[in-house]
């Protein structure tokens, strides 16, 4: 086997395979020093300003003089003078293809009476603000099954009763973009299908008023959905033991539920990617891309987002966007990010993350264009903001920020019911009431993390699987996920502490 992997004949980098030392042969001249896996190492001199390719696309350009054989990465590539800000061709739809053949797949899953489809049987206890997370989470730790075993023995059917809290509601303009962004992700929560039923705790004096909010997002209480404040009720004793009498209201009607064969048009996947490597690019991404390929084709849809982790690649989608306005909403949010960053004293290229540098990315550009690799190549459908609700079907997109629990909540607000998590360096992630799937993308990782990854895309750095086998596997696991079957996050108890709403503007 090759030390090495070569993405494009025109690339001016190769991907160490494994560890290369000093004198190791690469191509047609020797490495200098150490190479570490997944880094990149140069096929011939490079001057200083001179671009430096991979995915034949520039991923910055040469700080100082490089070598052939030589070490690629922070100490002499970055991102140039004009901090990547070179001509891109947008290309409007220049790569739109024809739909493909439409293909038929079913998985086991739960019909609710409007017609959507869960993934997952939850109970949901949500907040309004701050201040009452502290009662729901109280409320749903009456029904644990690992400290009150009994709470749902006569429930089998309840994957669970879940609180999800979160650290604003307050101290917020009521009319502001951050309160817009709370209210849509907590009415995508409280109609997600993988709910069966919701209650929603609120203080009483918040910024955040449950009514005002039941009233933008057109929301009415039923006996599925709840709502109530801890300073109406009479603090929080009662506001707990109410909490648990009307969840337990709720339990015989959850429970009365039956998986079915069902059309995997159904399945909406969120795709992450988070404490990625050189890797990422490589293999558990672009099988991914693969497997999303296959669910498109199925009629089901994907969400890829992380906005300021697809900046310098956002032309690869432009190119496929069915309509211009779509290619150009992505743009208009690159630009809102590019503003954003300005007025916060920051900037778009502060990225990668030391986990990502120590892995072999280099530049923002780099890990970029090594992320939009998990959209695979169908055609781009439509833009949304964050929390919208998603309903076009095939591959779309949402602006999020690369946080990933951040990003993952939009995500699920917007109506994924599985999420599929890419990692190179061992992101620990589960995110209720979706599952999640963890994809390796080395085979070093899973076997030191295994209990925390579900497939090791590692398979095509080692060469014993194709980017098109292992996207047929992560597809073929989406839908036994989809159907029931728990992944590990899931085992490990994942999932309520990574509801993290974005928090924008000011805090007062």
């Amino acid at each position: 086997m090759n030390p090495f992997i070569r993405l494009h004949p025109a690339d001016d980098v190769v991907i160490a395979r494994s560890q290369l030392v000093g004198g190791a042969k690469v191509e047609d001249f020797a490495v200098r020093g150490l190479i570490p896996a997944g880094h990149k190492v140069a096929t011939h001199a490079i001057a200083v300003g001179e671009p430096v390719r991979r995915y034949n696309q520039i991923i910055g350009f040469a700080s100082k003089p490089i070598a052939a054989g030589e070490h690629v990465h922070t100490h002499n590539l970055d991102m140039g003078p004009d901090k990547g800000d070179f001509e891109r061709d947008y290309a409007f739809g220049a790569d739109v293809k024809p739909a493909p053949a439409k293909r038929e797949a079913t998985f086991m899953g739960i019909r609710r009476a409007d017609g959507r489809v869960a993934t997952r049987n939850y109970i949901g206890v949500l907040t309004s603000v701050n201040c009452s997370a502290t009662a729901a989470r109280a409320i749903a730790d009456h029904f644990s099954r690992k400290t009150n075993p009994s709470a749902l023995a006569d429930y089998p059917n309840v994957d669970g009763i879940v609180a999800l809290t979160h650290g604003t509601g307050c101290g917020m303009d009521t009319q502001g973009m951050g309160m817009q962004i709370l209210e849509r992700t907590l009415t995508g929560y409280a109609t997600h299908p993988n709910f069966a039923g919701v209650l929603v705790v609120g203080l009483g004096c918040e910024a955040n008023q449950i009514n005002a909010w039941l009233a933008t997002g057109h929301l009415a209480e039923g006996e599925n959905f709840r709502t109530f404040n801890i300073q109406d009720t009479g603090g929080t004793r009662k506001t707990v033991e109410k909490g648990i009498a009307l969840i337990n209201e709720m339990l015989p009607r959850a429970n009365a539920v039956k998986r079915e064969p069902c059309s995997a048009a159904h399945i909406t996947i969120g795709l992450q990617c988070g404490g990625s490597d050189g890797y990422s690019g490589i293999s558990a991404n672009p099988a991914l891309g693969a497997a999303v390929d296959l669910l498109v084709a199925h009629g089901g849809t994907a969400i890829l987002s992380e906005t300021p982790e697809v900046y310098g690649a956002e032309h690869l989608l432009t190119r496929r966007a069915v309509r211009r306005e779509v290619g150009q909403k992505l743009v208009d949010r690159i630009k809102w990010w590019e503003h954003y960053t300005e007025i916060n004293e920051g900037e778009m290229n502060n990225n990668p993350s030391p986990g990502n540098k120590a892995g072999g990315l280099t530049t923002i550009l780099e890990k970029s264009l090594g992320a939009v690799a998990k959209g695979g190549t169908s055609n781009l459908e439509a833009v949304y903001e964050y929390a919208e609700p998603v309903t076009a079907h095939g591959f779309v997109y949402m602006d999020t920020p690369g946080y990933d629990p951040v990003s993952a909540t939009g995500q699920v607000a917007g109506g994924a019911n599985v999420i599929c998590f890419t990692t190179g360096r061992g992101s620990a992630y589960g995110c209720a009431p979706s599952p999640s799937l963890k994809l390796a993308t080395n085979s070093a990782l899973w076997q030191r993390q295994e209990e925390d990854m579900d497939i090791n895309c590692g398979a095509i750095v080692d060469g014993t699987s194709s980017i098109q086998e292992m996207g047929q596997r992560i597809f073929e696991l989406v839908l036994a996920t989809a159907s029931g079957e728990p992944s590990k996050s899931e085992k490990h108890g994942y999932g309520q502490n990574e509801f993290v709403p974005w928090q924008v503007g000011a805090v007062m």
